[in-house]
């Protein structure tokens, strides 16, 4: 989890790169997986609302992918 001085969480850095790292205590939820970026953004006002997700309004993340192409096309580790 990335902290900075004043203990706060961030998951952006300074050049707006997201990260998070399970590792080290983030809980990463995937909240769905709509058809415009429009509808991921009022899926994500809509989630600031939420228990759990009201704490920490900033730790949203929204990607963009093409339909019907692979983007995991190597295999994984469990650490």
């Amino acid at each position: 989890m990335a902290e900075d001085e004043s203990g706060a969480v961030r998951h952006f850095d300074p050049d707006g790169d997201y990260s998070a790292h399970e590792e080290d205590g983030d809980d990463v939820k995937l909240l769905g997986v709509y058809s415009s970026r429009e509808n991921a953004l009022a899926r994500v006002e809509r989630a600031k609302e939420l228990d759990g997700f009201r704490d920490e309004p900033e730790c949203f993340h929204v990607d963009e992918y093409e339909l019907d192409e692979d983007q995991w096309t190597t295999g994984f580790i469990t650490v």
